[in-house]
């Protein structure tokens, strides 16, 4: 069997900027075989994932237990199909949305973090609520609504956001008595957009977390906590009342995002739990040339806490079927509601 080493792709992404440094890493070497392919994914996420410690406390992940649970599962004469079941099945152990294994004709993923829960976003009644007339900066629908509170939808940073855009649309809201931005089903994106959106609603530094690096293979080898800080934006900023929506598939950049706004005294959090994955991404090979990805790098809220597992919000809201039935979202109108009484 040909032998093919394993290389580890660290693609790091800053709060400031978005860069990928690649750093090709000559660990062990595995045949391009069941086997093989099996051996190296389990010793790549046994060495860089980044969450054992704490999963381990949630659930009791043992990663040495589901190498024994997968690894009689494994048949070098398999097909390439059951391989890739299997060592997906594997991966989903970690309960980790941002672990995935990709192939030329699958792609492995966890989505059970979102779909065991209910939705609370309809497009029926987004649709009702923007209407045609609504306004598009870049990536963000928004108008005002009739009671002058301001409506922002952003359902993607991947979507991008200039300054520019930003000033337009804080500019255009500029007599309403508070915004709500929607972010519910934004399954995360560029954090430099969760930065930049998050900056227009500070106006002095605000430190929101922590961020750790991995510094060895050993599961609680971490450099110290580092700082994160949330600086305030140069160009226009929003000094009323802000209402951010949330439900489970709020994820990733998004999930970033919401641990920003939480920390600002004029901002509440309504809907439902988000979704978390507070690992930043990083990506590997496998011998057969499949792609893995994974948290390599753990960040937590202004407390030291892990968001891994989702942000509660201040006010917990869910759509209500007789509200839905009269053309109404439960979770705007709560908003919107909690603003019009000075959010008391």
């Amino acid at each position: 069997m040909k032998r093919i080493p394993i290389y580890i792709n660290l693609i790091v992404i800053s709060l400031v900027s978005v860069f990928a440094t690649v750093s090709c890493v000559d660990e062990d070497e595995f045949e391009d075989s069941p086997q093989g392919n099996f051996e190296a994914l389990w010793k790549i996420i046994d060495e860089h994932y980044c969450f054992f410690d704490y999963k381990r406390q949630e659930y009791g992940l043992d990663w040495n237990a589901v190498y024994d649970k997968y690894r009689v599962r494994i048949d070098n004469g398999m097909t390439s199909e059951q391989q890739f079941e299997v060592l997906s099945d594997m991966l989903s152990e970690l309960r980790d949305g941002h672990v995935n294994l990709a192939s030329s004709y699958d792609f492995g993923r966890y989505w059970s973090w979102y779909e065991d829960y209910p939705s609370n976003v309809s497009d029926t009644l987004l649709r009702r609520y923007l209407g045609t007339d609504y306004k598009i900066a870049a990536g963000l629908k928004y108008k005002i609504l009739d009671d002058n509170i301001g409506y922002i939808r952003y359902e993607s940073f991947n979507d991008g956001i200039g300054e520019g855009n930003l000033d337009e649309v804080i500019n255009h809201f500029m007599l309403c008595r508070g915004i709500i931005i929607d972010i519910r089903g934004n399954g995360g994106g560029l954090l430099t957009n969760a930065e930049r959106f998050a900056a227009r609603f500070v106006n002095r530094p605000v430190m929101v977390g922590y961020m750790q690096h991995k510094t060895g293979p050993g599961h609680s080898a971490f450099s110290a906590m580092e700082e994160q800080w949330l600086k305030p934006s140069c160009n226009l900023r929003w000094q009323k009342a802000v209402c951010v929506l949330t439900n489970r598939k709020v994820y990733s950049a998004a999930n970033e995002f919401v641990k920003y706004m939480r920390c600002l005294p004029n901002v509440k959090i309504v809907g439902d739990r988000t979704g978390g994955g507070a690992g930043m991404p990083f990506s590997s090979m496998l011998p057969n040339g499949w792609a893995v990805r994974f948290s390599a790098c753990p960040m937590y809220d202004s407390s030291g806490r892990s968001t891994e597992f989702g942000i509660a919000p201040d006010y917990e809201v869910a759509l209500k079927d007789a509200d839905f039935a009269d053309g109404k979202d439960t979770i705007i109108e709560f908003a919107r509601s909690i603003i019009g009484n000075g959010m008391q």
